[in-house]
C-alpha cells in the first residue's frame, strides 16, 4: 500500500491552493509570475549570497496562507486539519491591539516546527479567531446574535476531520485516503457560492469589515495566500509597472544597508468580487465585496527577544519622524526606489543604531543562528578558545542564519487595515476582553508554542554540537 507522509501532504495541500486560489483570484497569479522574476534576478545578480536564506527551491515553493474564524471550536477544528500537515500552532498575535481600526481577532500561525519539515515545505497559515466577547467591539445584543449565528454553521464535513485525525495519528494516510482528504480540505478553503445575507453582513460590517468576512457568511475561505520573494522593493515596483494597485507601505524593516531581518510584508489592494446577496425581501441579487487581498512577502534573520526590544524601540522612533505622506508604517514606496525625506530619515536611525553585520547581531545576541564547526580548519597546534567571538574570528565555527519563520503583529495588521473599507467601530471606554496564549491554548485543546523558545532550543543544540566536535567544554 503507497502511504503519504505528513510532509507530502503538507506540500500538495499548499500546491493545490495555490492552483485554487489562482483561478478564484487571477491577480495572485501575476504575483506568483513576478516573484518567480524577481527571484530569478536576484539569483543571476547574487549567485550564492542570493540563497543565504535558504535555497531557491525552498523560496520558490515558500507559501502563507491566512484564514478567519469565529469560534474557539472552529479554530480547533482548523488545529485537527493542519494538524494532519505537521503544523502546529506557534505564537499569540492580538490584532484588536495592534491596530488603530477595528480588527476584533487575536490569532496564531499553524506551521511545522522541526529543522527537516521547515526545510521540506514551510508553509504556513495565519489564522484569526473573531472575539465577539469584547465589548469594546460587540454589544451584548450583537453579541448574543453573532455566537447563535456562528454555532449554527458547520466550516468542516465530519468526513474531513476523521481523515485528518488518522492521518496526525499515524503521521501519513494510505494514498486513496490521501487524495481524498486533500480535496475535501482545499474545497472546505474555497470562496462559497452561497448567497450571503445582505442586512447581516452590514450591520457586523459597521462594526468590522474583518468581523464581517468572518461572521457575516456560513462558511470560510483562504483570505489571501503568499507567496515569498528575495527582493520585495523590486517586486513592488514591477506590480506597480503592471498596473497592479498596490497598498501604500512596505509593513516591517525598512530597505538599508544591513542584514534582512524578521519580515517584510506588502500586498495588492483587495479586488471587488461577485458575491450573490440575498435581500431582505429574499430576492437574490448580485453585489461585490472586497475582503480579499495579494500579499508577498521578504523573510531576514529571526532576532531574539532582545533584538526585537531593540526593533520595536527603532519602529517606536520611526513612527515619531514627521509623515509627509500617507501609510501605517514607515516607508510608502514611491517610484522605482521609494526615496522620501521620511524613509531616508528612518533608514539613518537604522543604519546608525541596528548591528550592521550578521557577525554583531550574533555576538551582541541580537539574533539566532546555528553554528557549524568548519570541517577543513587548519589547525595551528593550539585548542580552540570557548569564546564565540574568538570561534568565528579564527575560523573554527561559521554561524547561518536562522530565517524567521513567524510574524509580525503590526505588520499584519497593517495589512488588514490597508485593505478594508473603513474603520469600524471601536468603544475603547469599555474594558477588553482577555485573550493571551493560555486562553488559546486551552481553547483549542493544544499548546501555542513560542516562538523565541524554538529558535533558542535551535540555536543552543547547534552550539552544544559544535562544542562537542571541537573538544570543547561549551562555547559562550
Amino acid at each position: 500500500m503507497v502511504m503519504v507522509s505528513q510532509g507530502r501532504l503538507r506540500a500538495s495541500f499548499a500546491r493545490r491552493l495555490s492552483e485554487m486560489y489562482g483561478q478564484e483570484v487571477p491577480a495572485y497569479r501575476t504575483l506568483v509570475e513576478v516573484s518567480r522574476e524577481v527571484n530569478d534576478s536576484v539569483l543571476q545578480r547574487a549567485g550564492a549570497g542570493a540563497e543565504r536564506l535558504g535555497s531557491i527551491d525552498r523560496v520558490s515553493a515558500e507559501r502563507h496562507g491566512a484564514i478567519r474564524v469565529g469560534t474557539p471550536a472552529e479554530l480547533q477544528q482548523v488545529a485537527r486539519i493542519f494538524g494532519a500537515l505537521g503544523m502546529r500552532p506557534v505564537g499569540f498575535y492580538d490584532l484588536r491591539e495592534a491596530a488603530s481600526s477595528a480588527v476584533p481577532v487575536v490569532s496564531t500561525a499553524f506551521r511545522p516546527v522541526a529543522d527537516d519539515e521547515l526545510a521540506r515545505n514551510p508553509f504556513r497559515v495565519f489564522t484569526s479567531m473573531l472575539t465577539p466577547a469584547d465589548p469594546r467591539f460587540f454589544d451584548p445584543d450583537l453579541r448574543q446574535r453573532l455566537e447563535r449565528f456562528l454555532a449554527a454553521r458547520q466550516l468542516f464535513p465530519p468526513e474531513l476531520l476523521e481523515l485528518a485525525d488518522r492521518a496526525e495519528r499515524e503521521r501519513e494516510l494510505p494514498q486513496e485516503q490521501a487524495g481524498r482528504f486533500l480535496a475535501l480540505a482545499v474545497d472546505a478553503f474555497a470562496l462559497a457560492e452561497e448567497p450571503i445575507d445582505r442586512a447581516w453582513y452590514e450591520t457586523l460590517e459597521r462594526v468590522s469589515a474583518v468581523a464581517a468576512d468572518i461572521g457575516g457568511v456560513t462558511s470560510t475561505h483562504i483570505n489571501h495566500l503568499t507567496p515569498r520573494v528575495l527582493d520585495i522593493d523590486e517586486l513592488y515596483r514591477r506590480m506597480t509597472e503592471r498596473g497592479i494597485t498596490m497598498i501604500d507601505t512596505i509593513q516591517g524593516p525598512p530597505r538599508w544597508s544591513g542584514p534582512d531581518v524578521l519580515l517584510r510584508q506588502t500586498s495588492f489592494r483587495a479586488l471587488a468580487e461577485p458575491r450573490a446577496l440575498r435581500q431582505p425581501d429574499g430576492a437574490i441579487t448580485t453585489g461585490s465585496l472586497r475582503v480579499r487581498f495579494g500579499e508577498v512577502e521578504a523573510r531576514g534573520i529571526a532576532l531574539t527577544r532582545a533584538g526585537r526590544e531593540r526593533y520595536d524601540d527603532l519602529q517606536a522612533r520611526a513612527d515619531a519622524e514627521p509623515a509627509e505622506h500617507h501609510g501605517t508604517d514607515h516607508e510608502p514606496v514611491r517610484g522605482a526606489d521609494g526615496a522620501n525625506s521620511r524613509a531616508r530619515a528612518i533608514r539613518s536611525i537604522w543604519e546608525r543604531e541596528f548591528p550592521a553585520t550578521e557577525r554583531d547581531l550574533a555576538l551582541g545576541r541580537l539574533g539566532f543562528f546555528t553554528y557549524q564547526p568548519v570541517p577543513d580548519r587548519v589547525r595551528d597546534g593550539r585548542p580552540p578558545a570557548t569564546g564565540l567571538a574568538d570561534l568565528l574570528d579564527r575560523g573554527w565555527v561559521r554561524a547561518e542564519p536562522i530565517v524567521y519563520e513567524d510574524f509580525l503583529p503590526r505588520s499584519a495588521a497593517g495589512i488588514f487595515q490597508s485593505n478594508l473599507s473603513g474603520q469600524g467601530v471601536k468603544n475603547d471606554s469599555h474594558t477588553a476582553a482577555g485573550y493571551d496564549a493560555d486562553w488559546l491554548s486551552g481553547a483549542i485543546g493544544r499548546e501555542v508554542l513560542d516562538p523565541f523558545a524554538l529558535y533558542e532550543t535551535q540555536q543552543q543544540q547547534s552550539l552544544q554540537g559544535a562544542a562537542h566536535a571541537l573538544g570543547l567544554p561549551e562555547i559562550t
